[in-house]
């Protein structure tokens, strides 16, 4: 038997092998990704939009649309003390699977880090950024816990002085569905052209004033790829974008 002649061959068919399962993990994952994004939530107008300007959907448009109500809670950034050194640093990496690996390495270090949720798309360089929760579920996005870190460890935190008052006088609304907001920025040209929209979330957010009685909405967040991230009031649908911290009607 020439066994040169049926190495080579064995070598071929697993390489032939291989492009045809990459070729078929490849189809599976564009039609998992195709599915989960859903673009048939949105309107033609706005498909029509995003096409030619170049838009992509990197995020799943989420469905939920709960009733909430508007929030009041007390705030000052000023108040926040210096970062907080921990007893023992924490090995950490710069990127996680998902939250409960982080979450697992900070157990213990903070007493109502429960009451917290990590937000990926507001790290910094070397910051994880976590954010309050309202009623468990939706993030304050004016307020955030930080672990700061260094050549892999987190050596200390900083975290918020806020409270959150009571809200049962304020009436509770139903949220716009995510891609209404979508569609209102997409076709009144608040994302500009050939960028994406990585990070869709619901939260709370309001426009920061001089007093430490701050009001807040239930908001959408979109984030895109380039870092900015623009806010859909959830019950009037007013945009607004931190970078002007202005109402665009």
């Amino acid at each position: 038997m020439d066994w040169g002649r049926a190495k080579n061959v064995l070598i071929y068919a697993f390489l032939l092998l291989n492009l045809v399962l990459g070729y078929q993990l490849w189809m599976d994952y564009r039609e998992q990704v195709g599915s989960n994004l859903d673009f048939t939530s949105l309107s033609e107008s706005t498909q029509q939009v995003m096409e030619e300007n170049g838009i992509q959907l990197l995020s799943p448009i989420p469905t939920e649309t709960p009733q909430l109500p508007k929030i009041n809670y007390i705030y000052s950034a000023e108040a926040q003390g210096e970062p907080v050194g921990l007893e023992q640093p924490v090995d950490t990496k710069l990127i996680y699977a998902d939250e409960k690996e982080l979450r697992n390495a900070l157990e213990g270090k903070i007493a109502d880090l429960g009451n917290y949720r990590h937000d990926e798309p507001s790290d910094k360089e070397n910051v994880f950024i976590f954010r309050p929760l309202v009623q468990k579920e939706w993030p304050l996005f004016n307020v955030e816990l930080e672990f700061i870190h260094e050549a892999q460890k987190i050596h200390a935190y900083r975290e918020p002085v806020f409270e959150i008052l009571p809200s049962s006088d304020m009436e509770e609304q139903k949220v716009l569905p995510a891609s209404k907001a979508l569609e209102t920025l997409i076709e009144r040209n608040f994302i500009p052209p050939d960028s994406a929209v990585r990070d869709i979330q619901l939260g709370y957010y309001g426009q920061l004033f001089n007093t430490e009685d701050q009001l807040a909405a239930p908001t959408w967040r979109f984030t895109l790829d380039h870092g900015e991230m623009i806010y859909v009031q959830g019950i009037s649908g007013d945009v607004l974008t931190p970078k002007s911290d202005t109402t665009k009607e």
